[in-house]
C-alpha cells in the first residue's frame, strides 16, 4: 500500500566532502476519485479527477474536494468513500470510490475537467475558465476583529504539530483552528490543495463548525485555496506567504477575511481589517 513517506540512500556533501546516508522522502502518489452515481437498481460511475498527494487520508481529500469543488452541497449527499478493489495490483490503495445518494443528479459536463492535476495546483485540471470558478450561494458569516496576538501564535502551533514535515521538509500543512486558537485538525500532503481538503473532509466527518474556524496554510494564498474557503465556509484564511490578485478581488468580494505574509508578530491583512469590536 502507498506510504506517506519512503526511504532513500543519498551523498551527503558539505564542504567538498560527501558521504553516504539514509534519508526519509515524501510520499507522492496518484489517487483517483470516482463516483459512484444513479438510481440503486442502475448505479453508474464517473471517473471524476486524478490527484497527485501524499497517500493517507484518502477518504477525507476526497469528501473535501466534493465539497469544496461544489459537487456535493452537504456530507448527507456522500453515502460512503471506500477504496476500490477491483483495479490493477498496481493501482491499489490509490483509488477511491464516493458513493453518492441516489437523489443526487450527477451532470459530468458541468464541471469541464480533465482527469488530471498535479500536487501543486488543483485548478491545473480545469479544463476552461468557467470551470475555475466554483459556484457557491453560501453567505459567509464575518470573522470581526482580528486579534493580532492571537493570528500570530498560528504558525508555531501548526509547525509543532506537523509530523511528516519534521521527517522531510517536503510537505505543505493546513490547519483548522476555532475562535480561541486551539488546533481542531491539522493535515499534511505534497499538495497544498490537497492538505485543505482533507483539513475540509476532516472537519465535515466531525461535524465541527466551520462558520467559527479559522484557517492556516503553509504556503502562498491562492485562488483556489480562497474559494475553497468560501465554498466551506469558513470565515478567516491566513498564510504562510504570499496572495495572488485574483485570491485577494475573491476575498474582498466574498467577505472572507484574509491574511498573507503571516510570519513572527508580523501580518498583511489584504481583505478584512483590525476593526475595533467584535461581530
Amino acid at each position: 500500500m502507498p506510504a506517506a513517506v519512503a526511504n532513500t540512500r543519498i551523498t551527503r556533501v558539505d564542504a567538498g566532502a560527501s558521504s553516504t546516508a539514509d534519508d526519509i522522502l515524501v510520499g507522492e502518489e496518484p489517487l483517483e476519485i470516482r463516483l459512484g452515481h444513479g438510481p440503486l437498481d442502475a448505479r453508474e460511475e464517473f471517473r471524476l479527477s486524478v490527484t497527485m498527494r501524499t497517500p493517507g487520508s484518502d477518504e477525507e481529500l476526497a469528501l473535501g474536494f466534493l465539497f469544496s469543488e461544489g459537487i456535493i452541497a452537504s456530507q448527507a449527499e456522500v453515502v460512503r468513500i471506500v477504496p476500490c478493489e477491483s483495479v490493477e495490483q498496481e493501482e491499489r490503495g490509490n483509488v477511491v470510490r464516493a458513493e453518492l445518494d441516489p437523489s443526487v443528479v450527477v451532470d459530468p459536463q458541468r464541471w469541464q475537467r480533465n482527469f488530471y492535476a498535479t500536487s501543486s495546483c488543483g485548478v491545473c485540471g480545469k479544463s476552461s475558465i468557467e470551470a475555475v470558478r466554483v459556484q457557491c450561494d453560501r453567505t459567509l458569516r464575518p470573522w470581526g476583529r482580528v486579534r493580532p496576538d492571537a493570528i500570530t501564535a498560528l504558525p508555531d502551533r501548526m509547525r509543532a504539530a506537523q509530523t511528516v514535515f519534521k521527517h522531510t521538509g517536503g510537505v505543505h500543512a493546513a490547519a483548522l483552528f476555532d475562535r480561541h486558537g486551539e488546533l481542531l485538525v491539522l493535515r499534511e500532503d505534497v499538495g497544498r490543495h490537497n492538505a485543505v481538503d482533507k483539513v475540509i473532509g476532516a472537519a465535515l466527518r466531525a461535524h465541527l463548525p466551520l462558520a467559527d474556524c479559522q484557517l492556516l496554510v503553509s504556503g502562498r494564498a491562492g485562488f483556489e485555496l480562497v474559494q475553497k474557503c468560501v465554498v466551506a465556509g469558513i470565515p478567516l484564511m491566513a498564510a504562510v506567504g504570499a496572495p495572488s490578485s485574483l485570491a485577494v478581488k475573491l476575498a474582498q468580494e466574498l467577505g472572507l477575511t484574509l491574511i498573507g505574509f503571516l510570519r513572527g508578530t508580523r501580518f498583511n491583512i489584504y481583505a478584512g481589517s483590525l476593526g475595533s469590536h467584535s461581530p
